[in-house]
């Protein structure tokens, strides 16, 4: 397959030496027919060699248009290279890496290893080498413990010269492995993970072109891996934030709804097994709210399941809840865990020893930016208060060991770094209080109706 491409892509070179050929012989034949006075053919040679010329001018341009093939085929094969391995090194994703590259370049196989094994194999001799076993060749592992890129050649000038009467397949029969090669290591955060192998069944074709096109692909593979890597690791955190938030709003009336369902099992005992069915489902739901993006109606279903126990305990004339959203917004995705616990914050510290706490909750847009407010009249902050708020829960701030859970800020804060995290710079939070008036918490998701969409 190899061969092939590459015998068309050459035969350009060979058009353009017979039209070469083409023009000089018709230029001979146009004078002889000039000096003999063959006047009919000297006007068909004048107009062949007219039209080889022409051709000789359109070939001549052709190595603009094969450079621009040739660029267009290898970011082609880069891109599609990159997505096979937006999960790491695995060997699946290495094999249709190998087997691309092996497509696309001039390489007898392609091969990609870890630090002990090989995961992918393809090419010339592929039975030799399946994927597990182990890493052989001493190239292979000066470049894993060196970290830069070599060639190889595992047999001298001389075997090479007493092998270059075979075909390749002789070749390859006598000497069971492929002689020379390009090593190429896979970087992580400056540590060598593994490396790429390009092998060659001559060691004169490795040239310039061909160890820039390995080192090439390794770059682009290794800063695909580092990648991949980093959106592991922000995967992981931004889990165990979401996990230590699940921690954080659990105990606040974890004890008081338990009381409320004990006392109720004595007064009112469907009552309370209602609620007990509530307090699982609600339970279960924070359990498995742990994915990034949840549908925004979710989170408000969340939300109005946290105050049926808040009912239970205050009272349904304590507090009022209501909700105005836009149309079209309860669909779109946002963070598990970004309404409730402001909620939470407001029935906490916001309730008067008299009368209704009204909480009202908002969503609207501002272009692509998605915005949601939940708004209460109760007692309200001071601005040192205020101050001191979002001290707590500004991400320039430490988050120390000893941050009480119970915290509003803290709460506030994990809310605020889950939402900058997923939407980027210009997502936050804008408090507005005061004192004996109420409080409005407002959450920008900069571009959520985006992200929605794509």
């Amino acid at each position: 397959m190899n061969g092939l491409r590459r015998f068309w892509e050459s035969l350009d070179i060979y058009v353009i030496a017979l039209l070469i050929c083409a023009v000089v012989g018709l230029g001979a034949a146009f004078s002889w027919s000039i000096s003999t006075g063959h006047w009919s053919l000297a006007v068909l040679d004048s107009v062949l060699m007219v039209v080889a010329i022409f051709g000789g001018v359109q070939s001549f341009r052709a190595p603009d248009r094969i450079k621009s093939v040739s660029t267009e085929r290898t970011l082609r094969t880069a891109s599609s290279t990159l997505a096979f391995i937006r999960d790491g090194l695995t060997p699946v994703g290495c094999r249709s890496v190998c087997e691309e590259l092996w497509h696309e370049t001039r390489a007898a196989a392609v091969a990609i290893t870890d630090r002990e094994h090989v995961l992918a194999y393809v090419g010339e001799l592929e039975p030799e080498f399946p994927p597990g076993s182990p890493v052989r060749t001493q190239a292979t592992m000066d470049v894993l413990s060196g970290g830069t890129t070599q060639t190889f050649s595992s047999i001298t000038p001389a075997q090479m010269e007493d092998l270059g009467t075979m075909d390749t397949a002789e070749r390859l029969r006598e000497v069971s492995f492929l002689p020379a090669g390009i090593v190429c290591p896979l970087r992580v955060r400056g540590e060598t993970i593994g490396v790429i192998k390009f092998y060659y069944t001559n060691y004169h074709d490795i040239d310039r072109t061909e160890r820039a096109v390995a080192q090439g692909f390794a770059e682009l593979l290794s800063t695909q891996l580092a990648l991949s890597e980093l959106d592991r690791q922000s995967h992981l955190a931004t889990e165990a934030e979401v996990r230590a938030l699940q921690a954080q709003i659990n105990p606040h009336f974890l004890f008081n709804t338990i009381n409320t369902i004990a006392a109720l099992i004595r007064t009112d005992p469907p009552r309370a097994r209602e609620l007990l069915r509530e307090f699982a489902l609600f339970y279960r739901r924070t359990l498995e709210n742990s994915d990034s993006l949840i549908p925004f109606s979710r989170e408000l279903e969340q939300t109005r399941r946290y105050l049926i126990f808040e009912y239970a305990r205050f009272g349904r004339d304590r507090i009022s809840e209501q909700e105005e959203v836009a149309a079209g917004l309860e669909e779109v995705p946002v963070p598990a865990f970004i309404v409730q616990p402001i909620v939470e914050n407001a029935v906490r510290h916001a309730m008067r020893e008299e009368g209704t706490l009204h909480i009202d909750i908002y969503a609207t847009t501002e272009g692509d930016d998605l915005l949601i407010s939940v708004a209460d009249d109760g007692v309200g902050m001071t601005s040192a208060e205020l101050g001191r708020l979002r001290s707590e829960w500004s991400l320039d701030t430490p988050r120390l060991e000893e941050d009480p859970r119970e915290g509003t800020g803290t709460a506030l804060r994990n809310v605020r770094e889950r939402i900058v995290r997923q939407f980027g710079p210009g997502s936050d939070i804008d408090i507005v209080s005061r004192p004996d008036e109420g409080t409005v918490v407002t959450l920008r998701l900069n571009g959520a109706l985006r992200t929605a969409r794509s």
